[in-house]
């Protein structure tokens, strides 16, 4: 299973080190440009209304809190561990669904999904039944990352698909820019509504705003149906597949992940600090997303309209910013670098932790939120590298699931993120109007942990590089 030892940094030649001639590779055909960007166009929207969501649902973190009568802690376990608890079981074998079926499929019915568990928080009439809708949330996205890099990658030719991974931020963007304005002000809008009773159910105001925002998911769901399915290209056996006439036991065992498992074991030199990273990374990421909004409430006494305005000017011109420099900084790198990817994130990693201490601790709420504005340019610029260094290195035969664990990483920890600052904030400040204490210990213990382990991936994953160049991939 081992997927072979990584060259010297060195190596001068590595196709000579190994012993090795390059194969020719087989012609691939590739969809037509239109059929490849609209598929990459339902994607982004897909995305968008994912991220959008989960930013709507963050702005609604104080009413919540208010009406349900919830500590710190039991809301930050609300957004979430509760909505990942099913991910940890099923995440990754419906991952195996992007490897074996048409991908659009897969992701058609992971957004319509999520627009249900969304809706479905939007009748909830108690704590323990909106944990009940929030539970399969992530199982329902769980197939929507790997089944869509999957999907560009074959359908976009690799000279050009950065450029596609680089245009799947304007999904991210989108809803992080557009999800706080329009969030912030329906919350307003809802704020002296009266309860609504409709079949014996008591509707809350801004329990309508989830109703509303879980339309836009179905519409997604309908739109994949309309992409056409790119050829999957043949791949090299670059991990063990289980035999056709397989057993039952041992077809289980693959799709359940184990096989992906074992490849990113027999490598871990190269995966390891890169999962590592993003895990904690995420962990401060995600958990400050959601409670920047208290924060802002609870530090400068704003209100979710002024929250929902300023994050979105702010995180637009960031995110924008981002992109562009991502790419610049990547492509600057590449003509110097093989570990380009790594590198460049390392950089970006160390620009996001630098801009969230700023924010924590800026003396006036304008003055937090350009810092944010920045952490989000450094965050978003260092996305496109972290995925671009997955895809480079995966075993192509299992990229689907492999890339499920490294995002598993990211949507686990991220989800916890929210719940450890809440212990935090209830444990160990023990004042939820110190709320900015909680948050400024996460974010000085966890960020540079991650800025060193993604310093400690550099080297093995240039070496990777330089073996799959010597292999011909």
């Amino acid at each position: 299973m081992a997927l072979g030892p990584a060259l010297p940094i060195d190596a001068e030649e590595p196709a000579k080190e190994l012993g090795m001639e390059m194969a020719d590779a087989p012609e691939k055909s590739w969809p037509s440009s239109a059929a490849r960007y609209w598929a990459l166009f339902v994607i982004i929207f897909a995305t968008f209304v994912t991220f959008f969501d989960q930013v709507v649902f963050g702005m609604l973190g104080e009413r919540i809190k208010t009406d349900f009568g919830l500590t710190d802690a039991e809301l930050g376990f609300l957004a979430g561990p509760a909505s990942i608890i099913c991910y940890v079981f099923v995440g990754i074998p419906l991952a195996r669904l992007a490897d074996i079926y048409p991908r659009k499929y897969v992701l058609a019915g992971g957004v319509a999904v999520v627009g249900l568990v969304t809706a479905l928080g939007g009748i909830a009439q108690n704590y323990l039944q909106f944990i009940g809708s929030r539970v399969f949330l992530a199982a329902g996205g769980s197939a929507h990352a790997p089944s869509s890099y999957s999907l560009i990658a074959d359908a976009f030719p690799p000279k050009v698909i950065t450029r596609a991974f680089a245009l799947l931020q304007f999904g991210f963007i989108g809803g992080t820019t557009i999800g706080p304005v329009v969030g912030g002000q329906l919350i307003v809008m809802t704020a002296h509504w009266q309860p609504s009773h409709v079949a014996g159910l008591t509707i809350l105001p801004w329990q309508w705003i989830l109703i509303w925002i879980a339309i836009p998911a179905f519409l997604a769901a309908i739109l994949f149906l309309t992409v056409r399915e790119p050829e999957r290209h043949p791949h090299a056996h670059d991990v063990e597949q289980p035999p056709a006439d397989a057993g039952f036991l041992r077809k289980l065992f693959t799709f359940m992940g184990f096989d992906a498992a074992r490849a990113i074991h027999a490598n871990g030199k190269v995966y390891y600090p890169l999962f590592a990273a993003l895990a904690l990374s995420a962990t401060e990421s995600f958990g400050l997303a959601f409670w920047r909004v208290p924060f802002m409430i609870r530090t400068f006494g704003w209100d979710e309209a002024q929250i929902g305005a300023a994050i979105g000017l702010t995180m637009l011109t960031g995110s924008l910013a981002g992109l562009v420099l991502g790419g610049v900084v990547v492509e600057w790198l590449a003509r110097r670098h093989k570990d380009a990817n790594v590198r460049a994130a390392f950089l970006f990693f160390c620009g996001t932790t630098i801009s969230t201490l700023v924010a924590l601790l800026a003396p006036t709420g304008w003055t937090s939120m350009i810092a944010f504005g920045f952490a989000g340019m450094f965050g978003l610029a260092g996305a496109v590298p972290q995925n671009a260094a997955i895809q480079r290195v995966a075993p192509n035969s299992m990229r689907g699931q492999v890339t499920a664990f490294y995002l598993f990483m990211f949507t686990f920890f991220g989800a916890m993120g929210s719940f450890v600052i809440g212990l935090v904030s209830q444990y160990v400040v023990r004042d939820p109007a110190k709320l900015q204490e909680a948050l400024v210990i996460t974010a000085g213990i966890v960020l540079p942990l991650a800025c060193f382990l993604m310093f400690r991936a550099m080297k093995p994953y240039r070496g990777e590089v330089a073996r799959l160049e010597a292999l011909g991939r």
